[in-house]
């Protein structure tokens, strides 16, 4: 009966799949403090940790995981095809998300905010980048959502990757990037000399991880292993961890209040 309720022997199901000591989990490769590949091949940060305890508590040990590359765009698609049984990406939950995908619940929440270059003067919120190139992903919200709301007369250019929209805002191509602040804030500790973020957080973002579609069992249980590593101390570890020595002030947990 306990082997049939954890879904051993039913590989349709993440936690069956689990159950054969494997798991492969989407991940972003190029976010400093919340989930990056190093040149030597390790991955780090925040999410990678989160990626790892939830598959501890789903019986996958870390020799069983097998990272693959989840860009903004790619993230639903990863899930639906079957190339990625969980999805531990910065990825914010959202109406048009949850027609296509399952998330566990919150175990992060952040706010949009605006990246510069040190130098910069006039741009200090959102409202002031019409004119202005602003770059964000491909498939990404964020950069639209100031557009509708703030600045009309923005010039909206998108990149594969955060860290080419980083490096076009250096070379003087971009003025801004935007997305979230805690990914933001990542990249202004690697260059604190050259970039800066300005103004507060406009908008508000709730990560949870992505779950295939109708896998019930399975979310359920990556919700129970958040839950567990918030309650344990261990989120919060791993947020001074990877996330701390970039000055980013570290948050409260998520109020659970929802169950995607």
């Amino acid at each position: 009966m306990l082997a049939t309720a954890c879904g051993s022997g039913d590989t349709s199901t993440v936690i069956g799949r689990a159950d054969t000591g494997k798991l492969t989990i989407g991940i972003r490769y190029d976010q400093p403090g919340l989930s990056q590949r190093r040149l030597d091949g390790r991955y780090v940060g925040f999410d990678v940790d989160v990626a790892r305890y939830v598959a501890n508590e789903l019986g996958v040990k870390e020799s069983g995981i097998t990272f693959k590359e989840a860009r903004g765009a790619a993230r639903e698609a990863m899930l639906e095809n079957g190339e990625a049984d969980l999805i531990v990406a910065s990825y914010s939950i959202t109406d048009a998300r949850k027609e296509k995908v399952a998330f566990a619940c919150p175990y992060f929440e952040t706010g949009q905010g605006l990246l510069v270059r040190f130098t910069e003067q006039s741009i200090q919120g959102p409202e002031t980048l019409n004119g202005r190139k602003l770059c964000s992903v491909k498939g990404s919200t964020s950069a639209q959502k100031v557009k509708s709301d703030y600045a009309q007369g923005v010039q909206l250019v998108e990149y594969g990757q955060y860290s080419d929209c980083v490096v076009a805002l250096m070379a003087g191509n971009v003025d801004a990037v935007t997305t979230d602040e805690v990914i933001l804030a990542g990249f202004a500790a690697e260059n604190p000399e050259l970039l800066k973020l300005v103004g507060k957080p406009f908008s508000k973002e709730r990560y949870g991880i992505g779950v295939p579609k109708g896998d019930t069992k399975s979310r359920d249980a990556v919700n129970e292993a958040i839950e567990k590593m918030i309650s344990s101390g261990e989120w919060k570890r791993a947020l001074e961890r990877n996330v701390g020595p970039s000055g980013y002030e570290i948050p409260q947990p998520p109020q659970i209040t929802e169950k995607s």
